[in-house]
């Protein structure tokens, strides 16, 4: 098995605004404890802002990578000799496949801060999955690493 020849890593992030977000929710717990004094306020100041900060870091935490002879994307991991054709959406397609255009059987890594997307076809007749949508914030280089790998393999 050969690796890739265009590698690719990517880390969906949670917006910075999120972390503004998150420490908002620690000033809001500190105002409820506010009536118990300084100490409960301070606890609460640092546990809601860890609570809240734990929160938006799971959920911005996926990656998509492109690793030998797989999609790795989330938790899936589909080997690309089973993909198709791919499509770069921009921030307004990626919302139409994201709505009305979906398929309830499709595999979708979706981040809605992120406004562009790949949607990638899934060739494998035993799987019932018709595509793969992937929020990704350079859908040309996802699309180039998935094709060089498809070409390393074959």
């Amino acid at each position: 098995m050969q690796l890739s020849a265009t590698p690719y890593d990517e880390r969906l992030t949670a917006p910075r605004s999120w972390w503004l977000i998150s420490f908002l929710v620690g000033v809001a717990f500190a105002l409820v404890l506010l009536p118990f004094g300084p100490l409960p306020l301070l606890g609460g100041l640092v546990g809601g802002t860890a609570a809240a900060a734990v929160v938006a870091s799971s959920y911005g935490s996926v990656r998509i990578r492109v690793v030998g002879d797989s999609l790795i994307a989330g938790e899936a991991k589909i080997p690309v000799t089973a993909l198709g054709d791919a499509e770069f959406l921009d921030a307004e397609e990626a919302r139409a496949w994201r709505t009305y255009k979906a398929d309830t059987r499709a595999f979708l890594l979706l981040r809605a801060y992120i406004p562009t997307a790949l949607r990638v076809e899934v060739t494998d007749p035993a799987d019932p999955t018709p595509y793969l949508y992937l929020s990704t914030r350079d859908p040309k280089g996802l699309a180039a690493a998935i094709a060089a790998a498809r070409e390393a393999v074959a």
